[in-house]
């Protein structure tokens, strides 16, 4: 079967998928793994943002984005779809939110069905990339600021007040020397009228 057969059957994911599964470490071994990814699906459905470790998330992104694809694509009349939702959510009644919410929601959307954001680091313990990952369109506030030259942002006050004072100071450092070079020229304009003229 060639490259292009595949792609009829399997809808392509609009993320970047990496060519082999992270390894997530867990005592249970690879069914442990899964069912880390299991929880992890159920709780993005569920809540529709959560925050947890990068590389958890942008493992678990793929298998939601895939999650909606199916589910988008297929309908919830058709059996190994159902089967595959019934796997991923551990709560069924998220079932019944991912074909009469979610299939709605995404069934006309061009992009990604999810999006991840890198948290910020705490400043004590272990160095652990945390991530927000989160579905698209959810009632929740977003974390991106839409207007770039937000002016009340502590940041930019902060700036603004720096730049005022800079410019101050060089407004005074430039008077300051237009009254000296003003004194000189006066000093001279003296001294030449006060010359006898021959």
């Amino acid at each position: 079967m060639n490259q292009a057969d595949v792609s009829k059957l399997v809808s392509k994911l609009r993320i970047k998928v990496p060519p082999k599964h992270r390894k997530l470490s867990s005592p249970q071994g690879p069914e442990g793994r899964l069912n880390k990814l299991r929880k992890t699906v159920t709780g993005l459905i569920k809540y529709e943002r959560i925050e947890l470790n990068y590389r958890r998330a942008d493992e678990a992104r793929q298998y939601a984005e895939r999650l909606i694809s199916e589910a988008i694509s297929h309908g919830d009349c058709h059996k190994p779809t159902m089967e595959i939702a019934d796997y991923w959510l551990l709560e069924k009644q998220l079932v019944h939110k991912l074909f009469k919410v979610l299939v709605p929601r995404y069934e006309n959307c061009n992009t990604a069905f999810t999006k991840m954001y890198k948290a910020p680091q705490a400043y004590y313990g272990r160095h652990i990339d945390k991530a927000v990952l989160e579905l698209r369109g959810n009632p929740y506030p977003t974390l991106t600021n839409k207007q770039s030259n937000n002016r009340l942002l502590l940041q930019n006050v902060l700036l603004d007040a720096a730049k005022y004072d800079y410019r101050q100071a060089k407004y005074a450092e430039m008077a300051e020397k237009l009254g000296k070079t003003e004194e000189v020229k006066s000093g001279q304009s003296n001294e030449d009228r006060n010359k006898p003229s021959n």
